[in-house]
């Protein structure tokens, strides 16, 4: 297998939040594009956080809650991402290798790392992404 490059594996086009968006409406998009992260923009475009379908899912009340579905639903819309997301995410350059963006993900125990080109966000490289090269490889 020759040295594969992020930037041919990765999913470009990448659905950005910016740090004032809803938990609602991240959730939302989330489903409806059927992703488990996004990455968070500011308003120059700079990459500042990432939130997972993990972190959305901790910020949603427990079934157990005492609060009426009215108290529920005025915390939800107005709880942010800035306030759930993970601040500086660990990136990696277009141009390293998948074994690379491997090995970043199994020493920090992440799934899913941006992809930065010069200071600016090109798109996602997740543990999905890896194993459809891997399996592409293995019947190729």
């Amino acid at each position: 297998m020759k040295q594969e490059l992020v930037k041919d594996w990765m999913t470009k086009n990448v659905i950005t939040v910016r740090p004032d968006t809803t938990l609602p409406e991240a959730h939302r998009l989330m489903k409806d594009h059927n992703i488990r992260r996004l990455p968070v923009v500011n308003e120059e475009g700079k990459l500042i956080g990432i939130v997972t379908l993990g972190d959305v899912r901790e910020a949603e009340p427990s079934q157990a809650t005492t609060l009426s579905i009215w108290e529920l639903n005025y915390l939800l819309s107005n709880l942010r991402i800035k306030e759930i997301m993970t601040p500086n995410p660990i990136t990696i350059s277009q141009e390293n290798t998948i074994a690379d963006a491997a090995r970043l993900m199994l020493e920090n125990k992440i799934s899913a790392l941006p992809v930065m080109d010069n200071g600016k966000l090109v798109g996602i490289i997740t543990e999905s992404d890896i194993f459809r090269m891997v399996v592409k490889h293995q019947w190729a």
